[in-house]
C-alpha cells in the first residue's frame, strides 16, 4: 500500500472500509477454492460466515 492508497483509505467512511475489507476476504476465499486450497465445503462455510458477518 502507497501512500496515495492510504490517502483514499483514509477518506473512506466505516461502511466503505467495511465493505472493501469484506470483498478483499470474499476474493481470498475464491482464489482459495480456485487452487484448491480449501474444499467446496469449506469455502461454503467461510462465505456463509463472511455473509453473517456483514449483513
Amino acid at each position: 500500500m502507497d501512500k496515495s492508497d492510504n490517502n483514499e483509505w483514509e477518506r473512506l467512511n466505516y461502511e466503505e472500509k467495511t465493505y472493501l475489507l469484506f470483498k478483499r476476504q470474499k476474493r481470498i476465499l475464491d482464489m482459495f477454492l480456485e487452487r484448491g486450497a480449501i474444499s467446496q465445503e469449506q469455502y461454503d462455510k467461510g462465505e456463509q460466515e463472511l455473509n453473517q458477518k456483514m449483513f
